[in-house]
């Protein structure tokens, strides 16, 4: 992970299976019981497998950390033992089981969707009829829905992208992990990106998913969180795989932007020099709270979630619904031991750190926007990095800052997240005139444009906010807040350039209707 610390230096070793030469390598700090399950998969046998390890003499190697390392032309052989017969049936029949309970689970699944389309459609042909639609109108409308209700069937008994009919049900099957050892290539950072990573102008959109896996799993080592909490090494990689599969493909609310967020926070660590100011803790509270900090999001905001009724909304009483059900997520999968990276945390510890990142993760619903960075700019005047309520308010507020910070990122980066973002809007706008619901109009795509969308959400949101917080941390003023200011400045440009041509198009207009009249 390009990593300088000796103590991450891996093990090799060389197995001979089945007359080929497989190296297996491994951190000296995996248990005895994951080098076993990464021998047993390397040897193509069950992960539960009793084994014995012996060298070419016929001498048995001990399975752990110390095991000594060998070459390629001395090979270690992996070899079953006769009591490993019952737990392979015993794995088989479960897979078999878990296999079986899957079929059903898919099958429902399906059978629900097409009640689902089948009310709705009957539902919908009635309204039609009632209130005297043209027939083509209702053919159209029919025609949606025929596409509606055969995309679903396609999809099969995957979770269907509806956050009105969520089910919490499906959200626990999917958050259940692989239990292998995780096997997302392992990429070694340059140095140069190593620098990149630590600032507001890292490219983001040049990073595969597994790129970005490695560099969250860098972050976490770097940052010495895995030390302070003593996580395991393979259950952080399960743990940020089990995140990843949890965040969906939307436009603008994808695991993508999870690793902005959280890259950005990793950088304004370095930036505002918080591990000179803050405890490990809370440094690993601030990236676990950036990672978790949008999980499951479903596309449409908590306005949608309450004008629609949405399950979500019943749910936590119409109370910032998404960051809840967000919070939800996070310590479902933080309850699987095997992705538990807070596992070795004793109880009152891991109570303090629960509560912290609902916090941070609840602080980003922008209904609370006003109130939090007000409690905040209180505080400024004899700020104290020793009291923990002023600190959880800072807090609060980097986790704000590195939700909404495409904008100090270069014109390259930024603008295209612009495009993201008001296809997401478009899509749920379109979605409210479709079910009668009230319309945003900054959401409208028959109103809003990327100028308008932008000016008076950087004038009058960003540069407030990081003007704030640069009375705390001046060395952010450079860095990140000029950018925000050009970017003002920007986006007003093209909004001058957009109404010049508005107005050029109208006299145009006007001119071809007098001389038609003439």
């Amino acid at each position: 992970m390009g990593s300088s610390s000796s103590s991450f230096l891996p093990r090799n070793i060389y197995l001979d299976v089945d007359g080929k030469v497989q190296k297996v390598v491994f951190s000296r700090h995996c248990s005895p019981y994951d080098i076993k399950e990464l021998l047993c998969s390397s040897s193509n046998l069950p992960r539960n497998s009793a084994i014995k390890v012996i060298n070419p003499e016929g001498a048995m190697i001990s399975i752990d950390a110390t095991m000594p390392t060998n070459s390629p032309n001395f090979l270690y052989k992996v070899v079953p033992l006769s009591t490993g017969q019952p737990e392979e049936r015993e794995d088989m029949f479960q897979s078999v089981l878990s296999q079986v309970a899957e079929q059903f689970t898919r099958a429902f699944r399906i059978s629900e969707l097409k009640t689902e389309v089948t009310n709705r459609l009957a539902a919908l042909e009635k309204r039609v009829e009632m209130e005297g639609l043209k027939v083509v109108e209702i053919e159209k409308c029919k025609n949606d829905l025929r596409k509606l209700r055969d995309e679903m069937t396609l999809r099969g008994g995957s979770r269907v992208n509806c956050s009105c009919k969520f089910n919490f049900l499906d959200d626990e099957k999917k958050v259940t992990p692989r239990r292998d050892v995780p096997t997302y290539p392992k990429y070694t950072l340059s140095q140069e990106t190593i620098e990149a990573l630590k600032k507001p102008t890292f490219d983001v959109w040049h990073w595969e998913h597994n790129e970005m896996l490695s560099c969250l799993e860098f972050m976490y080592h770097d940052l010495g969180l895995v030390k302070e909490f003593n996580m395991n090494p393979i259950i952080l990689k399960r743990w940020l795989l089990a995140i990843q599969e949890n965040y969906r493909n939307n436009p603008f609310h994808n695991f993508r932007h999870c690793f902005c967020v959280s890259q950005m926070m990793y950088g304004m660590i370095h930036l505002c020099n918080l591990q000179g100011k803050l405890t490990l803790t809370d440094l690993g509270i601030l990236m676990t709270a950036a990672v978790c900090h949008d999980l499951d999001h479903p596309g449409y905001n908590n306005t949608y979630q309450i004008n629609a009724r949405t399950e979500l909304a019943v749910r936590y009483n119409d109370i910032s619904p998404l960051e809840n059900h967000h919070c939800a997520v996070a310590f479902q999968i933080l309850s699987l031991p095997e992705c538990n990276i807070f596992a070795n945390v004793d109880p009152e510890g891991f109570r303090k750190i629960r509560q912290a990142i609902i916090t941070l993760i609840l602080a980003t619903d922008m209904a609370r926007h006003g109130e939090i960075l007000e409690g905040f700019k209180q505080k400024l005047g004899n700020f104290d990095f020793t009291n923990e309520e002023h600190v959880t308010c800072l807090k609060k507020v980097l986790i704000k800052c590195c939700d909404i910070s495409n904008e100090v990122r270069p014109t390259e980066v930024a603008e295209p997240w612009v495009d993201c973002l008001l296809e997401e809007y478009f899509m749920q706008s379109d979605r409210e005139k479709s079910e009668g619901l009230p319309v945003a109009p900054f959401m409208d795509r028959d109103k809003v444009t990327k100028p308008t969308a932008q000016i008076g959400f950087i004038k009058f949101v960003l540069i407030p906010m990081f003007e704030t917080v640069m009375k705390l941390f001046p060395q952010i003023e450079e860095i990140m807040v000029q950018p925000l200011r050009d970017s003002r400045d920007h986006y007003e440009e093209l909004k001058q350039l957009e109404d010049s041509m508005t107005e050029e198009s109208s006299f145009m207009s006007r001119l071809r209707k007098d001389l038609k009249s003439e």
